[in-house]
């Protein structure tokens, strides 16, 4: 239904009036300038509460494309990228990620290009963050397009760096079971219980898990060796814990 509101129902009339010249003749540039002069009533009205279903789509996308110019010239940029994704515009959302690229908001930026479902932009992106040390940021950017080999170089990097729980969650993310369960011994070893159990873990290695269990007994830290061998499914070390120790 049209809004019950007579002049947001005047103005979008007019819109529909001259839909036609809007989009093909040389009265464009005056409609457009005609829709910028309502824009602050239909801002303030808030893009939920407008029913656009009388326009077609072009119409439509235009005058979410225009609204949403006009939140992101005011500095609402959440409002912005919303009406831009019911525009299906992705060359306003790509702008706004090259804006946040620029400005060093990254995150902001990864959202538009992922919203604009824009590969390219995410890779150059992700790999940008990875030569500035900022991982997390390459991380999320290289999960999005699934690029496998370049999530394995960031987690490298985060071994490098001991950074390992980043490390875990991005070598889970690439599903290389073979460096968590490298990382599961390295931890061990190291006396790192806790990020050996998350490495072993996501790697489903049960062999490891039930290592780091005997390793945890020894050192008598019971409740991670319980966890370790309930995870391992060894039915044979949780009895001898209960036995012995009381752990059940």
């Amino acid at each position: 239904m049209p809004s019950d509101d007579p002049i947001i129902r005047k103005m979008v009339d007019e819109i529909v009036e001259h839909n036609e010249e809007f989009f093909h003749d040389e009265a464009n540039k005056h409609q457009l300038d005609n829709l910028r002069r309502i824009l602050p009533v239909l801002v303030e009205k808030g893009v939920d509460n407008l029913n656009l279903s009388m326009f077609d789509s072009a119409t439509k996308t235009k005058l979410l494309e225009t609204l949403g110019d006009e939140y992101y010239r005011k500095g609402q940029t959440d409002f912005a990228i919303k009406v831009y994704v019911l525009a299906g515009s992705r060359s306003k959302l790509q702008q706004l990620g090259k804006y946040y690229d620029g400005v060093g908001q990254v995150a902001q930026a990864i959202n538009c290009y992922r919203l604009a479902s824009d590969e390219s932009s995410l890779l150059l992106l992700g790999h940008k963050c990875l030569e500035n040390g900022h991982i997390k940021d390459a991380m999320s950017a290289f999960v999005l397009v699934n690029d496998v080999e370049a999530l394995n170089k960031v987690g490298e990097d985060c071994i490098a760096k001991e950074r390992w729980e980043i490390a875990i969650e991005i070598f889970k993310a690439s599903g290389n079971v073979t460096r968590l369960a490298e990382m599961g011994r390295k931890c061990t070893e190291s006396r790192e219980y806790d990020l050996a159990f998350q490495a072993y873990e996501a790697a489903v290695d049960k062999e490891g898990l039930s290592t780091l269990g005997d390793a945890c007994l020894a050192d008598g830290k019971f409740g991670l060796a319980q966890r370790s061998y309930s995870t391992a499914g060894n039915d044979t070390m949780l009895q001898f814990l209960a036995e012995n120790f009381g752990k059940k």
